[in-house]
């Protein structure tokens, strides 16, 4: 590798939402070596199933409606 080209790779820890925490080893720049989450696997409805899904037959039915077609 050539020298002095390449970020600095140091031990973070990675506060989530619910307050658990994860050591790993990051190029981010922090300054307590401490990054927090807002949004984490725990709390984003993608991850959970509170997502809420138009299924492919309600877009049908809804272009339908608009459009005058049975």
């Amino acid at each position: 590798m050539k020298k002095g080209i390449h970020p600095e790779y140091n031990e973070i820890t990675v506060v989530m939402s619910d307050g658990s925490e994860v050591k790993t080893r990051s190029t981010m720049k922090t300054k307590d070596g401490v990054y927090r989450t807002e949004v984490d696997s725990k709390n984003h409805p993608f991850y959970n199933d509170s997502q809420k899904m138009i299924t492919t037959a309600g877009r049908v039915d809804k272009f339908n409606k608009k459009y005058g077609r049975k």
